[in-house]
């Protein structure tokens, strides 16, 4: 059988849902043909299927080698790399995934954006997570230190003091020390409480991609849209409103001034929207 014959016996076996016998096939195309990209980026969507990460990025970085322009390879590579926890690098293929489809005008629906937006979320979560403990490792050093400062001025009490004046003294430095202790512990409660109101407002998000939008539109539906994502889908998918499915052109779109206030305002009141 030739490359074509084993690839088109290939799909056959993809489409039937039989991932190893279609990775068969697709190795044995390739031993027959090294220079046909699309063997490789079929067998790693086989290998994405079976979760096998590592051999679906390897795929991949061997087709994307021989054309930078394949939508699919770092498409599927982005989503390998996001799987194996490689978040930084799993945004950068997916962002070149993004645009090369653009520039392609190649339709993939919500695909690669969703993957993209799971990666930057992934990312966030991380960071979010490595941040909190880096604030919980601070306030317990912190609590440590006023307590080894309460002991030690106990202690230089206990030294020099005059006895009928050292219980008074004592309670005082625990008073002190008391408030201290409460005032940073509560100081990190606001900043706990602070973050689980970390969220981007629906109403301030984009009918398409779902994040926060930057240049908001409103359509003559009153449907407001981010004019990127908007522009995109009028040039890639048709000239109608993706929820009314009316008739809509680019000159049709109408800059939405009060909600691009709201939003800029958000902005400026929630700095870590920029890393979300």
């Amino acid at each position: 059988m030739s490359a074509i014959d084993l690839k088109d016996q290939g799909n056959r076996f993809y489409s039937a849902r039989k991932y190893d016998e279609a990775i068969s096939c697709y190795s044995k195309a390739i031993i027959k043909n090294q220079s046909f990209p699309a063997l490789f980026t079929n067998r790693a969507l086989c290998y994405v299927k079976l979760k096998k990460w590592t051999d679906a990025a390897k795929d991949c970085r061997q087709a994307i080698e021989m054309d930078q322009t394949l939508v699919k390879g770092h498409f599927f590579l982005g989503q390998a790399l996001l799987e194996k926890g490689m978040h930084d690098e799993a945004i950068t293929s997916l962002k070149k995934a993004n645009d090369l489809a653009k520039e392609q005008k190649l339709n993939y629906g919500d695909d690669i954006t969703s993957a993209l937006r799971m990666a930057k979320k992934k990312r966030w979560n991380v960071l979010e997570e490595k941040r909190i403990q880096q604030e919980i490792e601070l306030q317990s050093y912190l609590n440590e230190l006023m307590l080894e400062d309460k002991e030690r001025k106990i202690k230089k009490l206990e030294e020099n003091g005059k006895i009928e004046l050292l219980d008074k003294e004592k309670d005082k430095l625990q008073h002190d020390h008391d408030k201290h202790v409460t005032d940073l512990n509560s100081l990190f409660a606001e900043v706990d409480s602070r973050r689980m109101k970390r969220d981007v407002p629906d109403y301030l998000c984009g009918k398409i991609s779902f994040e926060l939008m930057r240049e908001p539109v409103i359509t003559r539906s009153g449907i407001t849209y981010d004019r990127k994502d908007i522009e995109e889908h009028l040039q890639r998918v048709g000239h109608f409103d993706p929820i009314t499915r009316e008739t809509l052109t680019q000159d049709m779109l109408v800059p939405n001034l009060a909600i691009k206030e709201v939003i800029d305002g958000f902005v400026a009141n929630n700095q870590w929207v920029e890393e979300y």
